[in-house]
């Protein structure tokens, strides 16, 4: 074996596979710019870390479970009337989901809640965060599973993980007392520990009766909204602009 081969062995053996992998063309482009031996090790330390960033962010998209490609680059303001292209750019440093604070987007169907949503996901992705994407009747249903099996505390902290959680579409169809109180030991577990992208046709005002139940709606409401940017969304329903534009 020879000393490259000897060397990058070494660092594969350190779990230093980015540079490894590329020890050749690291070591061809500091010859050719005549680095210092500082500036190398510095050169290999940073191809290293931009490599596992890469990888981390790749993995995260994988594991948030977005259901389509939808970006923010992809979205159209000019058929809202209720929230501009500043406002979402504005949320873009991420400084609720460090504040621990939530996002929520009540509007009817077609309006772009989701899309925002989730091209909001993407972005936060790729600045370094965990996320996770939930149709809120997947997630009811995922709890409520867990619930039967003695795990709901268990699935509940497997969720508490994520930076951010989107729950998309609360408010479609009616809850049972059981997966009403699976939702709040959900939502009480993140309360000021996560952060939440909540889309709702349900303005809060009519929570109580889709949940059947104020007393289980007001403490929900309570803590969603207690440290949150909520956003009315209008205007023509987007999705019907779009299929009339192709």
């Amino acid at each position: 074996m020879g000393m490259l081969e000897h060397t990058a062995a070494q660092y594969r053996s350190l779990r230093l596979s980015a540079i490894a992998s590329e020890l050749t063309q690291l070591l061809a482009d500091a010859e050719e710019g005549e680095m210092s031996y500082l500036s190398f090790a510095n050169r290999l330390a940073e191809h290293e870390l931009s490599r596992r960033q890469s990888s981390r962010v790749q993995r995260n998209h994988k594991a948030a479970g977005f259901p389509a490609q939808k970006h923010l680059e992809g979205f159209d303001y000019r058929h809202q009337t209720t929230i501009s292209k500043r406002q979402v750019n504005a949320l873009l440093d991420f400084q609720f989901i460090d504040e621990r604070h939530n996002l929520v987007f009540i509007g009817p169907p077609g309006v772009g809640k989701t899309h925002l949503a989730i091209g909001i996901g993407h972005k936060a992705v790729e600045a370094g965060y965990r996320v996770l994407f939930r149709n809120a009747l997947d997630l009811v249903e995922e709890l409520e599973l867990s619930e039967m099996k003695g795990e709901l505390k268990k699935k509940v902290s497997q969720l508490a993980k994520y930076d951010l959680l989107i729950i998309d579409e609360l408010g479609y169809l009616p809850m049972t007392r059981q997966a009403r109180y699976n939702l709040f030991q959900l939502i009480n577990s993140l309360y000021e520990y996560r952060s939440i992208i909540l889309t709702t046709n349900k303005d809060f005002t009519c929570w109580g009766e889709f949940f059947h139940d104020d007393n289980v709606a007001v403490p929900i409401i309570d803590r969603i909204i207690h440290h949150s940017h909520i956003f009315m969304l209008g205007g023509e329903s987007y999705r019907l602009k779009q299929k009339t534009a192709g």
